[in-house]
């Protein structure tokens, strides 16, 4: 690894640490639109377990995060049904940015300048382990995925499509 095996506190470790959640930290060279599909080759994951964090919008836009596994899109309209919305959609960069506080590629669910509904795919909370992102680009941290629903609070639903 080019970078040091330490990465400076970000509000998602900072966050992390305040519960007493224990996690790894994996440093890797950030490429624009890489993706979880990158990072997780460059780091020897598997990616169906490292975990995208995705800022949506409902259709009264309404900001709400989507927990997915790196290899699998979201079906928004299974999503919507799911969550009792009309409709949910991505939101743009500079939105989705503004609701979390990280730039998107560095998007964590922890420690987002708005708090927002999280949900979480269920087939991610019966791996052992996660990555997901530490809260800023080129930085991954491990964690049990249990975390999503004890810090979280994230609500499991079933809205994967193979990518």
């Amino acid at each position: 690894m080019s970078k040091r095996n330490h990465v400076s506190e970000t509000p998602a470790t900072a966050l992390l640490r305040s519960h007493g959640v224990a996690f790894t930290e994996h440093p890797y060279e950030y490429v624009e639109h890489g993706g979880a599909e990158y990072s997780a080759e460059v780091l020897g994951f598997d990616p169906f377990t490292v975990v995208k964090t995705l800022v949506m919008q409902d259709q009264d836009a309404k900001p709400l995060v989507v927990l997915m596994h790196g290899n699998r899109k979201v079906s928004t309209k299974n999503l919507a049904r799911q969550i009792g919305a009309k409709s949910v959609e991505p939101c743009r960069p500079e939105v989705a940015n503004r609701h979390s506080g990280y730039l998107v590629g560095g998007t964590s669910p922890f420690g987002t300048r708005r708090a927002m509904p999280v949900f979480v795919e269920e087939t991610i909370l019966e791996l052992p382990r996660i990555a997901i992102n530490g809260g800023r680009r080129g930085y991954l941290i491990g964690i049990d995925p249990q975390v999503c629903l004890q810090v979280l609070g994230a609500k499991p639903v079933r809205c994967a499509i193979e990518d």
